[in-house]
C-alpha cells in the first residue's frame, strides 16, 4: 500500500471560516501596510517579455496568471495594542472609529473615540497598532450583500507616533492596492482551497485499490495496524474532511495592479466563469491562486523578497478568451 499526502498538513479539518488567516508578518523599516483583501476571478493567460535569467530571456513568453479583484476598500477603525502583564501576550487596549463609516456598518462604542488618537501618541502603554479595514463586495460582480471586515497590521515605522500617524491618515478614506503594492513584486497569497466534503482513503491519500477477492470492500486500506498493540497510529490513511483547507503560497510575482478604468483590458467576453465582470480594481497574479471563483484571498508582501529587487514586467497582451 502506498500513501501520499503530506503530514506537514495536519489535522486536515475544515477552515474555520473563508476569511483566511495570516500568522506573520515580513520586517522592514519601510513602514506600510501589510496586505489586502482581494476575491478571486479566474485564471488567464498573458504575453510579457522574460526578464529572468532563463534561456528565454529578452524574449517574449506566455504566463497563467490568476485575475483577483478589490473592491472598494476603507479603513473604518485603528486598533490599538498593549501588552498582557499576566499572560505576556499582546491585548487590545482601546479602538478608535471613523464615525461615518462606523455608523453605516453598525457599529456602536461610545467609549472608543478619536481624541485617542492624540492621547495614544505620548503613551507608552500602546505597543503596536492595526488598521481596520472593510471592503464592500456587492460592488462586484459577487452576490454577497454585506461587507467583510478584516485587521491589517501596520509594518515599519521609527516609532509608535509614526505608525499612528500613517494610521491616522488612513483613517475613514479608501485604501487603494497601489498604495501597498508596486508591478512587478513579489507577494505571498493566502486562501482557503477547494472544498471536496467527505472523501474516502483511495481519493484522499491515493493508496492503491485492493485486490477483487481480498476482500468485501477494494476501496479502503488494506489494514489499519497490527493486532497487538491494538493501536491505530494517525499516520494511517483514513477517510474524512477533504479540501476546505486554510492554504499558503509563498513569492508569487504580481504582474500588474490594474484600475478600475482598465477593467476592459482584463474582462472576457460574458465575463469569467463562475464569477462575471470585474468591475473594481484587479490585481494579476503570476500562476494559480488557492481556492474557487468569489473566494476570499489575501495578499501579503512576501517575506523572502526584498522590496528593491522589483522589476515591473512589461506585459504585451493579455488574453479575454
Amino acid at each position: 500500500m502506498v500513501r501520499r499526502g503530506s503530514m506537514q498538513y495536519w489535522h486536515r479539518r475544515r477552515a474555520a471560516k473563508p476569511l483566511p488567516r495570516i500568522r506573520s508578518y515580513p520586517a522592514t523599516a519601510e513602514i506600510s501596510l501589510s496586505d489586502v483583501l482581494t476575491y478571486k476571478v479566474g485564471m488567464t493567460y498573458l504575453t510579457m517579455i522574460d526578464d529572468s535569467s532563463s534561456p528565454s530571456k529578452n524574449m517574449e513568453v506566455a504566463k497563467a496568471c490568476t485575475v483577483l479583484e478589490v473592491p472598494r476598500t476603507e479603513a473604518y477603525g485603528i486598533r490599538f495594542y498593549t501588552k498582557d502583564e499576566v499572560t505576556g501576550y499582546k491585548k487590545v487596549y482601546a479602538e478608535v472609529y471613523n464615525a461615518a463609516v462606523a455608523q453605516k456598518l453598525g457599529i456602536k462604542s461610545p467609549k472608543f473615540t478619536e481624541d485617542k488618537i492624540d492621547a495614544a501618541k505620548g503613551s507608552a502603554e500602546p505597543i503596536d497598532i492595526s488598521l481596520l479595514m472593510v471592503t464592500y463586495p456587492d460592488e462586484s460582480a459577487m452576490s454577497q450583500n454585506h461587507p467583510n471586515r478584516y485587521e491589517v497590521k501596520i509594518r515599519g515605522g521609527k516609532d509608535m507616533a509614526e505608525k499612528i500617524n500613517f494610521a491616522a491618515k488612513f483613517l475613514g478614506k479608501e485604501v487603494k492596492p497601489s498604495d501597498i503594492f508596486k508591478n512587478g513584486e513579489r507577494v505571498d497569497v493566502f486562501a482557503v482551497s477547494k472544498g471536496k466534503g467527505w472523501q474516502g482513503p483511495v481519493k484522499r491519500f491515493g493508496v492503491s485499490r485492493l485486490f477483487h477477492k481480498a476482500t468485501g470492500k477494494s476501496r479502503h486500506v488494506g489494514t489499519l495496524g497490527p493486532a497487538n498493540p491494538a493501536n491505530v497510529l494517525y499516520t494511517v490513511p483514513q477517510a474524512g474532511q477533504m479540501g476546505y483547507h486554510y492554504r499558503a503560497e509563498h513569492n508569487k510575482r504580481l504582474l500588474k495592479i490594474g484600475t478600475k478604468n482598465e477593467v476592459d483590458a482584463v474582462n472576457k467576453k460574458g465575463g469569467f466563469l463562475n464569477y462575471g465582470l470585474v468591475k473594481n480594481d484587479y490585481l494579476i497574479i503570476e500562476g494559480s491562486v488557492p481556492g474557487s471563483a468569489k473566494r476570499m484571498v489575501r495578499v501579503r508582501h512576501s517575506m523572502d523578497y526584498a522590496r528593491a529587487q522589483i522589476k515591473e514586467p512589461k506585459i504585451s497582451y493579455i488574453s479575454r478568451q
